[in-house]
């Protein structure tokens, strides 16, 4: 993981390239302060002022860069992104003010995945400085957080099985004094028959395991966090096509958000007891694969009928989310990249988000707007539970309609859910298909933030 600290620093006068922030409308206010062949540099580069733009000006022995944002008054996120990318090696200070939370845009910008490349990129860093010192931390930890998750997806199946999220939360638990317990083999199959049927086929190469991480003091709120840990989707025995299965070392992607999330709690000591559960599973096929057809016991005792073996993070998520209630939780949140339908619905950069309560659902979307991290509530519609009737079983795993395919996902797992808990389910993508300033293509953390930042409302009342 790159060294955020080399990023981002303290500012104390020492040497560095302005970067003016500019609104478009304003750009004619600016030139008139420049000389003639400041004026006419940046005619040559045929910068107006567009957001996302900039321009380097001459300046005596120097240079300046001139760069369009929609308003400096309120900077997003995302706005000094692109420049972090495309800028020389150095440092560099926003003239007139400072970055705000700009300055985890221009951290995330410069991040790459160079794990399999045989010549990693040698680009010296972009450094930023800043005079909000005590922001300074809370950026790095977020950026860190968003790189974790862009790692762990990123990272191919072979290099990122169940056996490897065990790693990583035994890593996090050894950094933070946390407990750790994992669930495998006879004992899985007795206690997280679900989990034990998903993962099966894999064999024990890849063998299926809950994994769960417990932090924090026994007398503090507890919540409660659940990652969908699927390493690789084949979609069993109603097989995946070929295309289909080309992203599917993104469908642990839910596990990635999970433990980012308890790796920022943990960090900033948040006043929470904390319940960090990780169902981990291969999807594969082989003789001892579960069937379409079959009728599955949960942990919850709920029996489950097989529609479709493709629709098997909702059963792995249904064991954790049952463990989960039994510890009475006053907040559940679960992150997975559970149904295409979601990304039908609302497009591949907002999470699906669908919640209990209304005020949790709002304290979410607040959140997430007031860091760029937007989310979208979907619907926990009582009328499409009659979509996952079995006539054999207690509820069937796949809806008989073609319709609604979200929140019938999220109705299967609500059956699991303690009634009266407060529950925030993220149908994640945990991808981005084309890069964006600040958000390469590849994995990504999408909700990840939101959720935080509505935590750390929660639990400190800080709306920072």
């Amino acid at each position: 993981m790159t060294d955020k600290n080399a990023l981002i620093q303290p500012d104390r006068g020492q040497k560095a390239v302005s970067i003016h922030l500019i609104k478009k409308d304003g750009l004619e206010e600016f030139t008139k302060g420049l000389s003639v062949p400041q004026r006419a540099a940046i005619e040559a580069q045929k910068f107006v002022g567009d957001p996302g733009s900039h321009a380097i000006v001459p300046d005596g022995e120097g240079w300046f860069v001139a760069a369009g944002v929609a308003d400096p008054a309120s900077l997003s996120t995302w706005c000094l992104a692109k420049l972090a990318d495309v800028l020389p090696a150095g440092t560099y200070r926003r003239a007139n003010g400072e970055p705000g939370k700009a300055a985890l845009g221009w951290i995330a910008g410069q991040y790459s995945f160079d794990r399999y490349r045989s010549e990693p990129s040698e680009e010296g860093p972009r450094i930023l400085l800043t005079g909000e010192v005590k922001a300074i931390d809370a950026a790095i930890a977020e950026a860190e957080a968003i790189e974790f998750v862009r790692d762990l997806v990123n990272t191919p199946a072979e290099d990122m099985g169940p056996g490897q999220l065990e790693s990583e939360a035994e890593s996090l638990a050894k950094a933070f004094r946390a407990e750790v317990r994992i669930t495998r083999g006879e004992m899985l199959e007795r206690e997280y028959p679900m989990v034990h049927a998903v993962g099966r086929a894999a064999g024990r190469a890849h063998a299926p395991r809950l994994i769960e991480v417990e932090w924090g003091e026994p007398t503090h709120p507890r919540i409660a966090i659940v990652g969908k840990g699927v390493c690789f989707d084949s979609g069993g025995l109603d097989i995946k096509p070929g295309a289909g299965m080309l992203l599917m070392k993104k469908d642990m992607g839910g596990a990635a958000h999970a433990l980012a999330l308890a790796r920022l709690i943990m960090g900033a000591k948040l006043p929470v007891r904390l319940h960090l559960l990780i169902p981990a599973v291969e999807n594969a096929i082989s003789g001892n694969s579960f069937r379409p057809g079959d009728v599955l016991r949960s942990r919850a005792g709920i029996t489950v009928e097989i529609g479709n073996t493709d629709a098997e993070g909702r059963l792995i998520l249904a064991d954790a989310l049952t463990r989960a209630g039994e510890k009475e939780p006053e907040l559940l949140i679960d992150f997975a990249t559970l149904t295409g339908a979601a990304r039908v619905a609302v497009g591949p950069d907002l999470p699906a988000l669908f919640t209990r309560e209304d005020g949790t659902a709002q304290a979410i979307i607040d959140a997430g707007l007031a860091v760029d991290d937007p989310c979208w509530r979907l619907p926990l519609y009582d009328g499409y539970r009659e979509y996952l009737k079995s006539d054999i079983a207690d509820i069937n795993n796949a809806g008989s309609s073609g319709f609604a395919g979200a929140t019938t996902a999220a109705l299967f797992m609500d059956r699991f859910v303690p009634k009266g808990l407060d529950w925030a389910h993220f149908d994640t993508f945990a991808w981005r298909p084309a890069a964006k300033p600040g958000r390469p293509k590849g994995g990504d953390a999408l909700g990840l933030r939101a959720a935080w930042h509505m935590l750390q409302r929660r639990y400190t009342g800080d709306h920072g």
